[in-house]
């Protein structure tokens, strides 16, 4: 009988080559090429929210409302996407409500990105907040496209008898369209997925399957890696990752399609 094998992506740095941008709001520096979750883990007490606004919504509102004033007009939704400590929608609110942090933040982290890969894959913007600090520590923009080897890796997966999901912090419109382009069931696709519930996802799978494969590049994939019976971790985007996140996974790849090596191996 054919072993049931599961292979869990994470989706910006692991199926997506991003493009990262951040403002330091304090100082107004901008940072690049940063990893919003290893900031985020730096310290306890911070958070990183997703703000649920199309780009277009985000371009066209006045640069000179508040972040509040954004959120409230326009009706939009926020989520935690990770934390470093036990945190609320309404924790974050409540911080964003004392801020006076405008919104212009938000489109000059948006332009850079834009700027820098004209032909971006999709774009998302969010914030790091900071409970102990009681602030906005920086506003964000994430861009990304798929790596060359992304569409193949699924297919040849595919091909194997494997079932392919995604368990991203990120949004489910942004999720959707990556979903469509690789090829993967849109009811297999679990958005604004927190470290914790990454690992519940993986711990659920493994009651279905014989294997269960996470693959990720983030920290906040530290505990799915472990959760599962392989845990792959990803240096595809280049950046540097901590060493308990290397420490985390049983293997480490530089290109996504070694994937399909891996699961050849079993």
């Amino acid at each position: 009988m054919q072993r049931r094998i599961a292979v869990v992506f994470d989706s910006a740095g692991t199926l997506l080559h991003m493009y990262r941008v951040a403002k330091e709001l304090k100082t107004g520096q901008l940072l690049k090429d940063i990893e919003s979750t290893s900031i985020v883990a730096k310290k306890p007490g911070r958070a990183l929210v997703v703000l649920h606004a199309t780009p277009e919504t985000i371009l066209h509102c006045n640069p000179g409302m508040t972040l509040i004033k954004f959120i409230n007009d326009y009706e939009i939704e926020i989520d935690i996407s990770c934390s470093s400590s036990p945190f609320t929608v309404d924790d974050v609110f409540e911080i964003i409500k004392r801020s006076n942090v405008e919104f212009s933040n938000i489109h000059e982290v948006i332009h850079e990105v834009v700027t820098r890969c004209p032909d971006v894959y999709y774009l998302a913007a969010g914030i790091i907040v900071d409970s102990h600090e009681d602030s906005i520590l920086y506003a964000l923009s994430t861009g990304g496209r798929v790596y060359s080897n992304t569409i193949e890796t699924v297919r040849s997966l595919k091909e194997r008898g494997v079932d392919t999901y995604i368990a991203s912090g990120d949004s489910m419109r942004n999720l959707q369209q990556l979903a469509s382009c690789v090829n993967i069931p849109v009811e297999r696709v679990f958005d604004i997925a927190t470290t914790s519930e990454k690992e519940s996802i993986v711990l659920n799978l493994k009651k279905i399957y014989d294997t269960v494969v996470m693959v990720g590049d983030g920290m906040n994939d530290i505990l799915a890696l472990k959760a599962a019976d392989v845990g792959i971790m990803t240096i595809q985007q280049g950046d540097i990752r901590p060493d308990k996140l290397k420490n985390a996974a049983d293997v480490v790849i530089k290109d996504i399609i070694e994937v399909v090596n891996i699961i050849d191996s079993f």
